[in-house]
C-alpha cells in the first residue's frame, strides 16, 4: 500500500468534485463521531449544496489514486492567515503520508501568508500528533457542546510575524 501511496497525485479540486469529496468526508469523519459518540458533528451533516457553496470562497485540494479521490483538504485566506479545514483521508489510505502531503501542498500554495490556523477535537489524538509533527502549536481551546472541546493550532511563518502583529502568548 505504501508503494501505491507514492503514486498518489494532488491537484486542485473543482466544483465537479464536490459530491465525491463530501462522500469521502462523511466516511472519514465516522471515526471522529465514534471518538466523541456524537453523530451530529458538522462534517457528517454537511450537504452537497453547502459543500458546493464552499468552493466560492475556499480552495479545495484532492489526492487522487487511480481516478478516485482518496483525500482532500480545504483552505481559505483571511487577512494574511490561511484557515485550513476538513483534512480527510480515506480510512484505507491513512497513515501513509497522504495527510502530510495535502498539508504541505496547502502551505506551499499559500506560502505568502504569515500564519496557518486549524482546529480539531481535543480527543482526536492522532490529528493533534500530526499537526504537532508539522510544526503547529496549540494556542486556544473552546468548548463545543457537552462532548467536544476544540483545540486551535497555528503555525506562524518565520519572518512574517510582524505582518500579523504577532504577540507570543
Amino acid at each position: 500500500m505504501r508503494d501505491m501511496a507514492e503514486q498518489v497525485e494532488i491537484f486542485r479540486a473543482s466544483l465537479e468534485d464536490a459530491i465525491e469529496i463530501l462522500t469521502l468526508q462523511k466516511l472519514a469523519y465516522q471515526s471522529e463521531a465514534q471518538i466523541y459518540d456524537d453523530w451530529s458533528i458538522p462534517p457528517l451533516l454537511q450537504t452537497v449544496e453547502e459543500t458546493r457553496d464552499e468552493f466560492s470562497n475556499s480552495v479545495f485540494l484532492k489526492a487522487i489514486s487511480e481516478h478516485s479521490i482518496i483525500g482532500s483538504v480545504r483552505s481559505r485566506v483571511i487577512e494574511n492567515t490561511c484557515h485550513i479545514g476538513r483534512l480527510i483521508v480515506h480510512p484505507e489510505w491513512q497513515n501513509l503520508g497522504i495527510g502530510t502531503r495535502l498539508m504541505t501542498e496547502v502551505e506551499l500554495m499559500h506560502r505568502d501568508v504569515a500564519r496557518f490556523e486549524l482546529f480539531t477535537g481535543s480527543n482526536s489524538i492522532r490529528n493533534i500528533q500530526l499537526y504537532h509533527k508539522l510544526g503547529y502549536k496549540e494556542f486556544r481551546r473552546e468548548p463545543l457542546g457537552n462532548k467536544v472541546e476544540l483545540v486551535y493550532l497555528e503555525k506562524v511563518m518565520i519572518g512574517k510575524k510582524e505582518d500579523i502583529g504577532y504577540k507570543n502568548p
